[in-house]
């Protein structure tokens, strides 16, 4: 029988977007051949709806829907991800549907409900063996743990999370010997190296349970936060039959391989692995594909970046080149600007920053008919302004300008201590006193960065554009940045990624990439430019070494240890630091990370990226007041 799976970029109650990119799915399979197809978890409504899966009318209106799916089944089986609520609690199940009908519903019995994934919020778990019945319009169908049979193949479901527990619980170990296959319709979301575990678990559930097990994801920045991969496996017996290019730009992206039920296969004695994922290309693709999906879907005309000619700023900038870059090389440029919705003249107001007129294209020192058709897009995508101070150095500006200029961004390039000494000066007359910065360190820092807010909003929402917001996950951990002024944005693609990995990123890039500009910030120490030139202000000096931090976060929230703890595991380990200097760097972290929670609480949305973030609305919930570790502190 030739099965298939289809990876869809759908979005949350979009019911326009998400029916065509089904019918788009069937409409291919059976071009293919294809006999039985496995379309991702919750596709049909969007696996992002939140507490709209907590209403009655939003399950409703998915099963009215799906009713338009039956016409499409004819010649077909077609597996579904659909919520189904039944005396006021939500199921997330997989309709299956042939040749017009409904056949049922396989329920999910386990939910995700750790890192991301609050699923127990939204829905009820099924139990193993129960069955009952969904009604509709005078129509009865069976919903629950069941098996199917197509052809005289027999199949049944794990959904998503029922594979990640344990074998003697998971679905699967009660339907080893009654199936042939194995469906699992899924929504498991993208980080580094997070694919290689998947395939781990396809291969060897595929071996232990004597079966086909298809696999399939679903793909792309579906509702802001969370990137999907898009991922298809079809293993039988330990032995890989399919697996398909992941992180595609695709709507639809459909994989079918023939299997033959009636020859099974001897077990593979081991699972082949991988090659080694290169995690600075994952992180490349997905974070293109999360900001093109983030544009269109937002309605929005392209990106305006304060670009300070530092790391961040500059990953910011590269990621929106390479999402072009990316874009084009899989779509084809008229297929690429078609998708991105920013190259037409119709007007459409969302929201703050989203939708409006077509952008127009700054002059340039570079003329148009010297620049590539990316370095065009990228002209009409990216907008840059380096808005330097008395504090702001020559390196900076020239590394912001020769990157602009490289890939083909707009650049403006602005003073603001006009508008600093204004500001400074009205709050001197308000207080009777001179601000310096002996007294007032943080005040005066903390203005310039504010100050550069407005401007860089204004020309943000003049353009109908996004404004993208370059904090990093380890400034975002102790709070090093401004409120109101290096946060001010719209979107935050590198807020899940740590410093350390930035700065590496950007050094892959220069050399594996081509991005010969970034030469310019690989050679200078992370730097805020807020304090005067003469003191030579460097992150690290003002917080700790980057590598270290990281150290201490990880240990502090992704594997939960206590001070005290941390203090011991990094006591253990080659840090280059005594105990007492340790003892100094925990104590700062654990300070800056509990007076910060508020600044955490208001960071523009960000894309999960890391196998963690300190997203509260994404991975890692604190207490915005607390006891800040007062106790735990002390114990050291």
């Amino acid at each position: 029988m030739r099965i298939a799976g289809a990876a869809l970029n759908q979005i949350p109650i979009d019911w326009n977007n998400n029916l065509r990119n089904i019918k788009t799915a069937i409409e291919q399979a059976k071009a293919a051949g294809v006999e039985l197809l496995c379309l991702p978890e919750l596709c049909l409504s969007g696996y992002g709806c939140e507490d709209l899966f907590l209403s009655d009318w939003m399950p409703q209106a998915a099963l009215a829907h799906l009713q338009t799916v039956r016409e499409w089944t004819q010649g077909i089986c077609v597996v579904v991800g659909v919520p189904v609520r039944l005396n006021h609690r939500t199921y997330n199940t997989a309709a299956v549907l042939r040749d017009g009908q409904i056949l049922g519903f396989a329920a999910k019995q386990f939910l995700a409900n750790d890192g991301v994934h609050y699923e127990t919020r939204f829905f009820v778990p099924w139990l193993a063996g129960e069955q009952t019945t969904v009604e509709w319009e005078g129509e009865t169908w069976p919903l629950g743990d069941l098996i199917f049979e197509h052809q005289g193949v027999r199949f049944g479901f794990e959904i998503c999370e029922d594979a990640w527990r344990a074998d003697n619980v998971r679905p699967a170990c009660r339907l080893m010997g009654k199936v042939d296959l194995i469906v699992n319709p899924s929504a498991s979301h993208f980080a580094m190296s997070k694919t290689d575990v998947r395939y781990q678990l396809v291969m060897k559930a595929s071996r232990t349970f004597d079966c086909t097990y298809l696999y399939a994801n679903l793909l792309g920045n579906e509702a802001g936060r969370i990137i999907f991969d898009g991922e298809i496996l079809v293993a039988r017996n330990g032995h890989l039959l399919k697996r398909n290019q992941l992180l595609s730009f695709k709507e639809v992206d459909l994989e079918w391989v023939d299997v033959d039920f009636n020859a099974k296969p001897e077990p593979a004695a081991e699972i082949i692995p991988l090659p080694a994922p290169d995690e600075y290309k994952e992180l490349n693709q997905a974070m293109s594909l999360g900001l093109f999906d983030y544009l269109r879907k937002a309605r929005s005309r392209g990106f305006v970046l304060s670009l300070s000619g530092g790391a961040d700023s500059c990953f910011c900038a590269v990621g929106v080149a390479e999402m072009v870059r990316l874009g084009v090389e899989e779509l084809g440029l008229d297929e690429f600007k078609h998708r991105s919705g920013c190259f037409t003249e119709a007007v459409v107001t969302q929201q703050e920053g989203a939708g409006g007129k077509a952008i127009q294209v700054a002059e340039s020192p570079t003329p148009e008919s010297a620049l590539s058709d990316k370095q065009q897009l990228v002209r009409q995508l990216l907008t840059c302004a380096y808005q330097g101070t008395v504090n702001s150095s020559d390196d900076t500006f020239n590394s912001a300008k020769e990157l602009a200029d490289s890939i083909g961004a707009r650049f403006h390039n602005w003073e603001i201590d006009e508008e600093v000494t204004g500001y400074v000066g009205k709050i001197q007359q308000a207080l009777g006193r001179d601000l310096t910065w002996q007294t007032d360190d943080l005040a005066l820092q903390n203005i310039q960065a504010r100050v550069r807010a407005p401007a860089i909003w204004l020309l943000a929402n003049v353009q109908n554009c996004l404004l993208i917001t370059t904090s990093n996950r380890s400034e975002a951990s102790v709070g090093y940045c401004t409120m109101d002024g290096d946060t001010a944005g719209s979107i935050s693609p590198i807020a899940g990624v740590d410093k350390d990995f930035v700065k590496k990123w950007l050094r892959w890039a220069e050399a594996e990439l081509g991005y010969s500009a970034l030469s310019h910030v690989n050679a200078l120490q992370p730097t805020a430019e807020l304090r005067p030139l003469e003191e030579k202000q460097t992150d690290e000096r003002d917080l700790m070494p980057y590598t270290l931090l990281n150290r201490i976060e990880r240990l502090a929230f992704y594997d939960r240890l206590s001070p005290k703890q941390v203090l011991t595991a990094l006591g253990t380990e080659e840090t280059g630091f005594d105990h007492e200097q340790l003892k100094t760097y925990v104590r700062r972290f654990y300070s800056l990370w509990s007076r910060n929670q508020w600044k955490r609480e208001r960071y523009a949305p960000s894309f999960h990226l890391d196998d963690y973030n300190v997203d509260p609305r994404s991975w890692l919930r604190f207490p915005i007041l607390s006891g800040g570790f007062g106790e735990e502190l002390a114990e050291l």
